[in-house]
């Protein structure tokens, strides 16, 4: 499947599992679920979610049986973005405003809580609808939980290593994207195995697939710290090196001082963790950076998480699931955005 194509389609899925959240995603007061669905409504890959649709397609269930873990795993995603925005004091995400600058601080935290909320009553109406039999909705509702404390745990260490004077190992911020975000990741594509009938798969299946997920979601998270650090302006909506001068301890960055010397080291100490670093000394660091080989370094490194989860789907036949899969996780590696 070529780029273009994975695009299409996780298009396509993207707006069958919006349509689906927002039918479900409505109350009282009204302020409260528009503020809930802010980040929904604003569009987005929907990778994660996507990832439990071809899970279990890979394994005989239809989009139908799949939207229900797959609305929860978007959803608990949502909730992290809306609590994430909160702790950094982030005024735009995606060129969008966050939902604390758009209805405040108290009604954020509690569009958030709805969005933990609704993630776990969809998934269980919604998943016996479905067809999916009470033992696999507990097993899902295991998983989705664990990977929730998962990522809190992330959280909790990203805002030690932030706080710290210090620069974790490379080995130590491995482990925490493993916690933050790859978790989720690895949800998603058990899901996706859970929602499929019970007798298309068994233990060892649900391993191998949230393996799978678990590496890609390692994967992507490097990329996306490199899309922190060198990205596009016009496609990220932030400003060049924002992640340099919000003093982020990301992968490229330490791959970055760790290969640089002297003059060059001096320029990329000189905006880390400056707010008020100039836009030239900014766009300098970034060119040290680039030039450096930060970009093939780390792509390299996310290759080597993707080849690792490839193989841990091999063994099955080849179908359009499978190859989505793979699909998308090249998508995951090569992207820009």
């Amino acid at each position: 499947m070529k780029a273009g194509n994975i695009r299409d389609e996780l298009e396509s899925y993207a707006s069958a599992v919006n349509e689906f959240i927002l039918s479900n995603l409505h109350g009282k007061p009204k302020e409260l679920y528009q503020a809930s669905a802010h980040y929904i409504s604003s569009g987005g890959k929907r990778l994660r979610p996507f990832m439990v649709i071809k899970s279990a397609e890979m394994f005989g269930a239809d989009i139908k049986r799949a939207l229900p873990a797959a609305a929860c795993i978007e959803l608990v995603h949502n909730f992290t973005l809306v609590h994430d925005d909160i702790m950094d004091n982030d005024d735009l995400r995606h060129g969008v405003p966050t939902v604390h600058k758009c209805y405040g601080m108290p009604l954020a935290i509690l569009s958030g809580d709805i969005l933990f909320s609704k993630a776990f009553q969809i998934l269980v109406i919604h998943g016996r609808k479905s067809g999916i039999a009470d033992k696999a909705i507990s097993d899902i509702v295991s998983r989705v939980a664990t990977a929730c404390i998962n990522i809190c745990e992330g959280q909790a260490i990203d805002v030690d290593v932030s706080s710290s004077s210090k620069f974790p190992s490379e080995s130590q911020y491995i482990s925490m994207i493993g916690k933050k975000t790859a978790s989720l990741f690895e949800a998603s594509c058990a899901l996706g195995a859970l929602s499929a009938p019970s007798h298309r798969t068994g233990t060892d299946d649900v391993i191998n697939l949230a393996s799978f997920g678990r590496n890609i979601g390692i994967a992507f998270q490097l990329v996306d710290d490199l899309i922190g650090v060198i990205g596009d302006t016009k496609l990220t909506g932030k400003a060049v090196g924002n992640d340099i001068r919000e003093g982020k301890k990301t992968y490229p960055i330490l791959l970055a001082l760790k290969n640089s010397k002297n003059d060059d080291r001096d320029k990329i100490l000189k905006v880390f963790g400056s707010k008020s670093a100039s836009s030239s000394d900014l766009r300098e660091a970034v060119r040290v950076i680039s030039d450096i080989g930060i970009d093939d370094a780390v792509r390299s490194a996310a290759r080597e998480y993707m080849d690792e989860a490839l193989k841990w789907i091999e063994e099955y036949d080849d179908s359009p699931a499978k190859r989505a899969l793979q699909s998308s996780a090249n998508f995951v590696v090569e992207r820009s955005l």
